[in-house]
């Protein structure tokens, strides 16, 4: 499993959601660093950078994937980009 990171706007919003919003999200970020093929269906590559989305309902995760996973933004699909 590969480190995970946070960035200060991603914690911030973590904290502001509900709880089961925020450990649902957690959950789905960690089952991507355990096991990046499990997670194919909702991550795709960000056009123009090298940061992939994640899928979380109407939640997006912006993350860059290397030897640590750093999680940059987390919003809801609507404003994330």
């Amino acid at each position: 499993m590969k480190e995970i990171t946070f960035q200060s706007a991603a914690s911030k919003a973590l904290r502001k959601m509900p709880a089961n919003t925020a450990k649902r999200i957690i959950g789905k970020i960690k089952a991507y660093a355990a096991d990046p093929a499990s997670q194919a269906n909702n991550v795709k590559a960000m056009k123009g950078t090298d940061a992939i989305r994640l899928r979380v309902g109407d939640w997006r995760v912006i993350m860059m994937d290397g030897d640590v996973i750093d999680v940059i933004k987390i919003a809801s699909r609507g404003s994330v980009y």
